[in-house]
């Protein structure tokens, strides 16, 4: 018979700083993106300092943890706060929703490594849901909509004839609206994720958790991809030849740099104020994605399809990026196996 693992009684902060390093090597295999890794980083390290770092972890209750919750919520949220200005509003449910994703994972970790005997989460009161309609920039556009944005010329940034770059734009905006990749996958593209063929193109997608996937793009997809790869790119890629990350990027700045998720959202941006006036509002890389989903399952495409085009694990996490599609439920009733017996 073997014995049960030890209890470790180590404080707050010394479980933090263990768990940030576990993160760490996650990132680094792959398992954990950056961006999620920072997000975690952040959250353990806010619950370290309002829970106590001098605490035995293994003392943190149900009740500390509601304690911990409360206050993260009241304090205003310093990513929107100016320096010198009044702090702003305490933070939504939604930021106090992902702070205890975050602070969920890292007890289970705790418990895995013994430092506790039981999960406190268990005891804490259930999150509070999200009230309110959807943010508009997270939504789908509407069909005629998305046709417009593909169908609009690009703006430039500049209006330099060395920093003219119609091509790659035209080929982001395409390939978010089309493929409905997450920013972060079309930003750490790499040229050498593209298998290129007359007329054809496949693109291993980085996704995350270390994952991949490959979609085949469309003739037309394909031909802005070969414009933008033999027209503009070499260009870029020659402001910088001994930068090695950029000779292997797909998307480059005009100074020949990869391009960050930030440039993507502004150059969106300037795509949406060149559509015609009644389409026009305000839109995010996040809100393509839902585009993507929704327009195709209104098309009749299988939500399992959907999901692996957007390299979801679940067709459930699919199912919440299917925005109301106009005019859907009239169609339905109307084509309703029961509707012509009433006559």
């Amino acid at each position: 018979m073997v014995a049960p693992p030890r209890l470790e009684r180590i404080t707050v902060a010394e479980a933090v700083r263990r768990y940030l390093a576990a993160v760490e090597v996650e990132t680094i295999r792959g398992v954990l993106s950056p961006a999620t890794a920072r997000s975690y980083s952040r959250d353990v390290r806010e619950f370290g300092r309002l829970a106590g770092g001098e605490r035995v972890l293994d003392d943190v209750t149900g009740s500390d943890v509601d304690t911990v919750l409360v206050r993260y919520q009241a304090a205003p949220d310093a990513r929107y706060t100016d320096p010198g200005r009044k702090p702003g509003p305490g933070r939504s449910t939604a930021t106090v929703n992902r702070f205890r994703q975050s602070v969920t994972r890292f007890f289970a970790y705790a418990v895995r490594e013994c430092w506790v005997q039981a999960d406190p989460m268990q005891w804490a009161a259930p999150p509070a849901k999200v009230r309110g309609t959807l943010r508009t920039a997270r939504t789908a556009l509407s069909a005629g909509a998305a046709r417009s944005l593909l169908t609009t010329p690009p703006v430039p940034a500049s209006s330099r004839t060395d920093q003219d770059l119609t091509l790659r734009d035209r080929l982001v905006v395409a390939l978010l609206l089309v493929l409905g990749p997450r920013v972060s996958e079309l930003a750490r593209a790499d040229v050498a994720d593209l298998t290129r063929e007359p007329g054809h193109a496949r693109w291993r997608i980085r996704g995350k958790g270390g994952s991949t996937r490959t979609v085949t793009l469309s003739p037309p997809l394909s031909r802005a991809l070969e414009d933008y790869l033999t027209g503009l790119r070499p260009t870029l890629a020659a402001r910088r030849p001994h930068d090695e990350d950029a000779q292997r990027a797909l998307l480059l700045s005009w100074r020949g740099r990869r391009i960050d998720t930030q440039a993507i959202r502004a150059l969106l941006a300037r795509a949406v104020a060149r559509m015609p006036a009644p389409y026009q509002r305000e839109a995010t890389p996040h809100a393509l994605r839902h585009t993507t989903a929704t327009l195709l399952v209104a098309d009749g495409w299988d939500v399992k399809v959907v999901a692996e085009l957007l390299g979801h694990a679940s067709i459930a996490t699919t199912g919440v990026y299917l925005d109301r599609i106009e005019g859907e439920l009239a169609a339905a009733i109307r084509s309703h196996p029961l509707a012509a017996a009433i006559e």
